[in-house]
């Protein structure tokens, strides 16, 4: 079969616990801007044990179709039962493009269905667009049009690498979650239903879970956060983070911080905004001490407000800010910390 004949977008709709993950939603809104430009449609692939009842939230997201995939075997997450499953529908109805959610799940979900459906697969992606390929035109090489451009860090971060997948189909990326915005729900919109049975078969392969212990502590996401107050290497010391913290505490927002924090051991790397961290949007975001490289920006570029407080004038981390404070945070972040203070209290 000539690669013509792969037609569309499918979206893998992470589920746990009968409760749709938010990626899902986000891969359906990016999904809808490919499908566009592809002038096809977009299919989210619903896989679980008495999941049928959660297609209509993926329509009112944005789905045209949803396949689902209903079986005892899927009930709880195994590498083998979905796998088969995911890769049963690609061979099946054969996506253009196939996209799932860089999650725990999604990172061991997507390369081994690639690697059966024998495909490629772009890891961990920030930018999906349709376009050329290559790029730029290369003497002797074959211009390929309407291809899936998978944009992501590599190299540690250091740069950035845009990959494609010219001659094999579907072509599958794993997509950063909080990269991509989800489409406003639109209550009551409807998509078309499909059940498919694969025929799943237990097998002496499959692992079997004896027992499923939730985690035990608390850890904030600082993606839920509407405030972030983030430090970098310019904070000076993991003691350092303790004004971050007062001020945060009385914006009601979050402590987060750039990769050098991590690396330093000053904050976990659930706190880390940029790359080879997280993808935020919050409403305000406080960069403080952060010099700003494309890294970090890359990850919170898209807040609604941004300020900026370094002592270099010259800090890239200003071309992104809407507002800008030179001079030493230590004695800039106490003081606006006892001025907001003063302010709230009245």
């Amino acid at each position: 079969m000539g690669l013509e004949e792969y037609k569309g977008v499918f979206v893998y709709a992470q589920q746990v616990d009968n409760e749709i993950s938010s990626i899902s939603y986000e891969l359906i809104g990016k999904g809808k801007e490919l499908a566009a430009d592809l002038g096809t449609e977009v299919t989210a692939v619903l896989l679980g044990s008495n999941v049928k009842g959660l297609a209509d939230q993926l329509g009112e997201h944005g789905a045209d179709k949803v396949i689902v995939v209903d079986d005892k075997a899927l009930e709880t997450y195994r590498t083998e039962p979905y796998a088969e499953a995911l890769s049963a529908v690609i061979n099946e109805y054969k996506p253009e493009i196939m996209l799932v959610g860089a999650t725990a799940i999604g990172r061991d979900l997507g390369p081994t269905v690639s690697a059966r459906v024998k495909t490629g697969l772009t890891a961990d992606c920030t930018k999906l667009e349709i376009g050329d390929f290559p790029i730029n035109p290369m003497p002797g090489k074959e211009q390929k049009h309407n291809q899936l451009l998978m944009t992501r860090p590599a190299f540690g971060g250091n740069t950035i690498a845009t990959i494609a997948c010219p001659d094999n189909r579907p072509q599958m990326a794993t997509v950063r979650p909080g990269v991509m915005q989800a489409l406003p729900k639109e209550a009551g919109r409807k998509a078309e239903v499909i059940e498919f049975n694969p025929e799943l078969k237990e097998s002496k392969r499959w692992v079997e879970i004896l027992k499923v212990v939730k985690a035990v502590g608390h850890v904030e996401n600082i993606m839920d956060a509407k405030i972030l107050v983030s430090g970098g290497r310019g904070v000076g010391s993991e003691e350092g983070f303790k004004d971050l913290r007062e001020l945060a505490d009385v914006l009601g927002g979050m402590v987060s911080c750039s990769r050098a924090v991590v690396e330093n051991g000053w904050l976990a790397q659930d706190y880390q905004v940029g790359q080879t961290g997280k993808t935020v949007r919050p409403n305000v975001y406080f960069a403080i001490g952060i010099s700003g490289a494309i890294q970090h920006t890359a990850g919170m570029e898209d807040s609604d407000l941004i300020i900026a407080i370094n002592k270099d004038e010259d800090a890239p981390i200003f071309d992104v800010a809407d507002y800008g404070i030179v001079g030493d945070l230590h004695k800039i972040v106490p003081a606006l910390t006892a001025a907001l203070k003063e302010e709230l209290a009245k």
